[in-house]
């Protein structure tokens, strides 16, 4: 059963990607593939030990290799996609990116057998079963464990505007659910999930790790799913709070919005900046769900709680603020869950389908 370590909080400022993605057949819908592409093949060179599949056969994941600034972040990225496209399409697949895949039906779709998530499933039940999700991860280093802890409580107010711009999940089960990101309500059934609670420093949050795993809570330290949470192997903090996206514009910004973020953050650190008066975890949960709900269109608590911001004005702030511009242009695109809606309207399921295919 494994946890991880503080030795591992060693460098600052690197980078990790990892993206999770839909294996299709030629009209878009999802299709188990996981034995061609990842059990019985040779991934190319870029994805050796870097290509794994969650919890059905038709879900894959990538992870980059680690990228050491923000200038190689889109080579390493477009490389990865590139790489798994052409695997994909030499034995016949497709990849599509979302949230969640408009004609995925979770009671259709075959679950892997991989020993780990029969374990969930069997541990889970109702909730895993259904979990046809696919999210965005981005992984930052840092380099004492302490200060991830301390930037990973400084980020969860920061969580909520970043999954509304990553809005890329109104259909589950081939119905619109009214919601921008069903994504991220479908994964928060799943225990150990959502915003977390404030951890005092590492050894908190390494004491909270090992009972879990004590207690046969979760079989291992990656079972523990939320938003934004110390990796204590990779010796990162990492975000998992966006919708899987197809454009990768989309996904450089978060990564250059996020890595801005947390090397601010960490410079807040190691100035000795006292974190603001903490919002209770019911309002960090209720700005979670405004992004959930409303997207683009969403407003938050602020972080001092006494006003409501609008997603375009934190969006200006934060970009001004850090020397960012990538979110700007997420914003000022429509999101992904309104151009799937657009497309549905358009050209039905098919055309949705096929306009997701990377």
């Amino acid at each position: 059963m494994e946890t991880g370590a503080s030795e591992t909080f060693s460098r600052m400022g690197t980078l990790g990607i990892e993206e999770e993605f839909f294996i299709v057949d030629d009209s878009g819908r999802p299709v188990s593939g996981i034995d061609e592409l990842v059990y019985n093949s040779e991934p190319p060179k870029i994805l050796q030990d870097r290509l794994d599949h969650e919890l059905f056969q038709c879900t894959i994941e990538t992870q980059t290799p680690i990228i050491e600034s923000t200038g190689e972040a889109r080579s390493t990225l477009q490389d990865v996609r590139k790489a798994l496209v052409d695997h994909a399409e030499d034995h016949g697949f497709h990849i599509a990116a979302a949230g969640l895949h408009p004609a995925a039906n979770w009671q259709e779709l075959d679950h892997a057998t991989k020993p780990r998530y029969q374990a969930q499933l069997d541990r889970i039940q109702y909730p895993q079963h259904r979990n046809t999700t696919a999210g965005l991860h981005v992984h930052v280093g840092v380099d004492d464990p302490d200060k991830a802890v301390w930037i990973a409580n400084e980020l969860r107010w920061y969580l909520s505007p970043v999954l509304a711009l990553s809005a890329n999940s109104p259909y589950w089960n081939g119905f619109d659910t009214g919601l921008s990101s069903a994504r991220a309500k479908i994964f928060e059934n799943l225990p150990n999930t959502g915003v977390p609670t404030k951890f005092d420093d590492f050894a908190e949050y390494d004491a909270f790790e090992q009972r879990m795993v004590e207690t046969g809570s979760i079989n291992d330290r990656g079972e523990l799913w939320f938003d934004v949470r110390p990796h204590t192997t990779h010796g990162t903090v990492e975000v998992r709070t966006p919708d899987g996206q197809s454009d990768p514009e989309v996904v450089l910004a978060f990564v250059e919005y996020i890595h801005a973020l947390v090397e601010d953050l960490a410079a807040r650190y190691e100035d000795g900046e006292e974190p603001p008066a903490e919002l209770r975890r019911e309002l960090l949960d209720e700005n979670k769900w405004r992004a959930i709900r409303h997207g683009h269109e969403a407003s938050f608590i602020s972080q001092d709680g006494e006003n409501v911001i609008d997603l375009a004005e934190i969006v200006d702030r934060e970009a001004d603020r850090l020397g960012v511009e990538g979110i700007r242009d997420a914003l000022d695109d429509e999101s992904g869950s309104q151009r799937q809606r657009q497309l549905m309207a358009e050209e039905g399921l098919d055309g949705l389908c096929e306009s997701l295919i990377l």
